[in-house]
């Protein structure tokens, strides 16, 4: 926008510096002439024809309303020179309003398009998180049958249920244990040949367990069961917080009851949630959702992993590597068993954990691992005639 000039010889006028070769504009027609250069102080801007043919037209419009507004006409009879300064100021005010106006409006112009965008990439984002929750409240909820979506993966140990504020004063201070003493361990030695036959041997005992789904009603001594819970508590546990709760039933109604939950989730695991291609590849198994031996089985053994300790004093202890010290103590659990004569098989129904914590009043700490059927094996019993592979396709010696 061009700047405003005065001139005080007769016939005042208010004049614009307008593009080169434009000419002069003064309050009315545009004149070719340029007026004395000693009486201007001008400031030029270049603008492109059509511009400035809209910005000449505007000015004029301004120009007229506020001769109209202030009686410029007046003042130039009256030739007072204060008074057109003033009038002057005015009209270059005007001026910069309408630069400030029109280079915010370009701004915009320019702008909208980039916030247009960056609204419709908000907008996108949150859509597709809201459609990826869904389809995944959804995958659990009613099942799926696509390949990348795997309900097996942590949902038999879900339980979202809340345990409480917890506070800082809850949990032990570390620095209150005492001081553990260190004693001697000398474990038995053997000789290189007993050390091979015992290595074979255990192999060989062990080689012989299999999953059995066919299990005897027939009684099991308690006190074998006991032995057979304290040698899976040798297990190794993380800073030895020994996170495991082993709950045995023996009590008919009970096992009823826990049959009766895990068949109606797993009806829904097998119809819904676990998808055609696990039912496939368990097809060759005949399995099915009908668990028979959980109340046929003298005993069931629910393994439980405490997410943290609770104290006599009721403060809370972080248990470290929880599930992974409570799945060590579940293998030597199984070895034990093998070693005795008895069977089992080990069972993760989905789904099953909260209502069987609740049923068994188990604390929220208290997650469900693993649930093992376990007696001696039905006389009619039978099982897949399975190969397991060889040491050279589950080792890697360096």
């Amino acid at each position: 926008m061009s700047a405003a000039s005065t001139e005080t010889s007769e016939g005042s006028r208010v004049l614009f510096k307008g593009a080169p070769g434009v000419g002069w504009m003064e309050a009315g027609p545009i004149n070719g002439g340029d007026p004395d250069p000693k009486k201007q102080g001008k400031v030029t801007v270049k603008y492109d024809r059509k511009e400035l043919r809209k910005r000449l037209a505007l000015e004029e419009w301004i120009i007229d309303h506020l001769i109209a507004l202030y009686d410029c006409g007046a003042l130039t009879q009256h030739k007072d020179p204060l008074q057109i300064t003033a009038a002057v100021l005015l009209l270059q005010s005007a001026e910069v309003l309408l630069s400030f106006t029109q280079a915010g409006m370009v701004l915009l112009s320019v702008l909208t398009p980039v916030l247009a965008l960056i609204l419709c990439l908000v907008l996108g984002f949150m859509l597709v998180q809201s459609w990826g929750s869904e389809a995944t409240s959804t995958e659990k909820n009613k099942g799926a049958t696509k390949g990348d979506f795997r309900p097996w993966v942590d949902q038999d140990l879900q339980d979202d249920t809340e345990v409480g504020a917890e506070g800082e004063d809850d949990w032990v201070d570390s620095r209150e244990v005492e001081d553990l003493a260190h004693v001697p361990y000398s474990p038995p030695r053997y000789p290189e040949e007993t050390m091979q036959q015992r290595s074979k041997d255990f192999y060989t005992l062990m080689n012989q367990r299999r999953s059995v789904r066919f299990i005897s009603p027939e009684p099991v001594p308690r006190r074998v069961i006991d032995d057979v819970i304290l040698t899976a508590g040798t297990a190794p546990s993380g800073a030895h917080t020994e996170p495991w709760t082993f709950v045995v039933v023996s009590d008919q109604e009970t096992k009823s009851q826990i049959r009766n939950i895990v068949e109606e989730e797993e009806e829904m695991n097998y119809r819904q949630r676990m998808g055609d291609k696990w039912v496939n590849d368990l097809a060759k198994f005949r399995t099915n959702w009908i668990k028979e031996y959980l109340d046929v089985a003298p005993y069931l053994i629910l393994i439980f992993k405490q997410t943290y300790g609770i104290l006599p004093n009721g403060k809370k202890k972080t248990h470290y590597y929880n599930e992974i010290s409570v799945s060590i103590s579940c293998g030597i659990l199984l070895a034990a068993l093998q070693n005795v004569g008895l069977v089992t098989v080990t069972s993760t129904p989905l789904n099953c954990g909260p209502q069987l914590r609740l049923l068994l009043k188990r604390p929220a700490n208290e997650k469900l691992l693993l649930l093992l059927p376990v007696g001696y094996p039905a006389t009619d019993a039978t099982v897949p005639d399975l190969k397991r592979k060889s040491l050279n396709e589950i080792m890697v010696h360096i």
